[in-house]
């Protein structure tokens, strides 16, 4: 395949692992991904990533202009917070989208059905 091909290039980023879950995780209950969390709440709600990969993304979502984070260094330990931008938000439309195709031609699951992703409890 063409690598120039934006499909191709889009994929190759946002198929990495934890990459549409941890924006999924800053969209749900927080007001569609305009609140901050911090990466201590994220690391909650998220058991089974560990640190490490967290950080990674969390950094490379950041330097694609999808996540915006702020630090207060002056809390021990440091304080760090994550909320999407109008990038990120507006990738959550495509997700969306994604997630009616596969309830119409994949997946049965009435409960993710009937509620939107910015209030899942799932």
């Amino acid at each position: 395949m063409d690598q120039s091909c934006t499909v191709y290039k889009t994929m190759e980023y946002l198929s990495k692992k934890w990459t549409v879950l941890i924006l999924l995780e800053l969209y749900k209950r927080s007001g569609g991904g305009t609140e901050w969390k911090r990466f201590s709440d994220l690391m909650r709600s998220m058991k089974s990533v560990t640190p490490k990969v967290l950080s990674e993304r969390l950094k490379e979502l950041t330097e694609e202009g999808l996540v915006e984070n702020r630090v207060d260094a002056s809390l021990f330990p440091v304080k760090s917070e994550y909320r999407m931008t109008e990038a990120g938000r507006e990738l959550m439309d495509a997700v969306h989208e994604i997630k009616m195709w596969a309830l119409k031609w994949k997946i049965c699951n009435e409960a993710c059905k009937r509620q939107n992703c910015m209030v899942c409890i799932l």
